[in-house]
């Protein structure tokens, strides 16, 4: 209902018409009301039950278990499905969202996959209603750059387009200043410092966002190498037990290959891969007394920092969109109540008082 009242404040005063100034406030819509009086679903119920017994740690049986301790009955085939007490009939866990498929859920007892708990509270209907407010707003009240009318008409005279371009900027500038009212900017250096903090926090979530996808690489790389050197590390030191052996005199005088030599010929990749990973350990600082990490904390590394990821961008695409539209509005801002510029043949003659 507020966007409904900006909007048609604007078009009163886009208009010349008067403004209810002080509006009394709605009673609810019906989708409040509808919301408190439906009861919730077997699918709500269920999805409440499997996160109430999943957790992360746990063994994917022992989750199964849980649920057929809280009364659920499971079917296990192609898809998983569980009917809960007091249901007629099974519901298959893909049904209920991305997060509550077979796999998902395996992910999610493995410590791979994290969901953010639901909010329980006596406001959580009005959370999201704020919420969906926020969101609609922010397509709504999106700035758009104004036209520059001067430089427009340096190119080509045009009083048609100069008309219209004047009547954009007025309007454009209406709902910009109506997007700043609605986020509670009432000054320029408030709009200025808000632009700058928003762009600092998602540059700042970026540049964590390119690190974390950095480290992802080194840590795919690392553990193959690892599994690399531990599949070739027997040919390798059979290479290294043979490249001891002492040749007689006899076989150096009919020249007989080296056993060590011909091993290499004939295990060439898998003792050059070996070598290959033992460069790219000294390379990256794995060389004297700093061991190995395991492939199983490097899996806990790499879905900690995915989880830690996907945070960021769930953050940084809201924030992404209100940074364009604060740097929209200080551009219209600046543009709109910036001196216009004398023509150019006005602008070499014209001097300027700096001492007033």
């Amino acid at each position: 209902m507020k966007i409904v009242r900006q909007i048609s404040d604007f078009l009163c005063a886009e208009r010349g018409l008067s403004i209810v100034e002080n509006p009394k406030p709605s009673r609810g819509s019906y989708r409040d009301w509808q919301d408190k009086k439906e009861p919730q679903s077997n699918r709500d119920k269920l999805q409440e039950l499997i996160d109430n017994n999943i957790s992360a740690g746990m063994v994917f049986e022992q989750f199964i278990a849980a649920m057929h301790q809280s009364g659920c009955e499971v079917k296990r085939g192609k898809y998983l499905a569980f009917k809960i007490p007091g249901a007629d009939r099974f519901i298959r866990v893909k049904s209920i969202g991305d997060d509550y498929t077979e796999e998902a859920l395996r992910e999610r007892c493995l410590g791979k996959r994290i969901i953010a708990p639901k909010v329980k509270d006596d406001n959580d209907a009005e959370r999201k209603a704020a919420e969906y407010t926020a969101a609609v707003a922010r397509k709504q009240y999106r700035p758009t750059l104004l036209i520059d009318i001067q430089a427009k008409l340096h190119q080509a005279h045009s009083p048609g387009f100069e008309h219209y371009a004047r009547i954009y900027n007025l309007k454009e500038v209406a709902r910009t200043l109506i997007f700043l009212k609605g986020r509670g900017i009432g000054t320029y250096d408030e709009l200025a410092e808000k632009t700058r903090t928003v762009t600092s926090a998602y540059n700042g979530n970026q540049e964590r966002i390119n690190e974390i996808n950095s480290r992802h690489k080194e840590i795919s790389e690392l553990q193959k190498k690892i599994s690399t050197y531990g599949k070739t590390k027997e040919k390798y030191s059979r290479y290294k037990e043979l490249q001891k052996y002492q040749q007689t005199s006899w076989e150096k005088f009919r020249k007989t290959e080296h056993p060590a030599a011909a091993y290499y010929e004939a295990e060439y990749t898998d003792i050059a891969l070996h070598e290959a990973a033992k460069r790219y350990f000294d390379e990256h600082g794995y060389k004297g007394s700093k061991k190995l990490p395991s492939i199983n904390s490097l899996k806990e590394e790499y879905a900690k920092l995915e989880a830690e990821k996907r945070k960021l961008y769930s953050v940084n695409k809201p924030a992404r969109e209100d940074m364009i539209a604060l740097k929209t509005a200080k551009q219209n801002v600046d543009m709109f109540f910036a001196e216009p510029r004398q023509p150019r043949h006005q602008e070499r003659t014209k001097s300027y008082d700096l001492s007033r």
